[in-house]
């Protein structure tokens, strides 16, 4: 299905980019409330919260992966 890095690269990109705009396009109004609520935490609950995501996506790739 993906032959090379870049191939694979582009189609995270563009499931990224699927999903963002889906979330922009289908809840802007809960997207605002979520910015506000991250907008309130600390630097370092920010942090911590996005390292839990990285984590969360690299084993969802290892998971695809096989």
């Amino acid at each position: 299905m993906l032959g090379s890095p870049l191939e694979l690269i582009l189609w995270g990109l563009g499931v990224t980019a699927v999903l963002e705009g889906l979330v922009l396009a289908l809840a802007p109004r809960h997207l605002g409330a979520v910015l506000e609520l991250l907008s309130r935490l600390d630097a370092a609950r920010r942090r911590e919260l996005g390292l839990a995501v990285v984590a969360l996506g690299v084993v969802l790739m290892w998971l695809a992966h096989g």
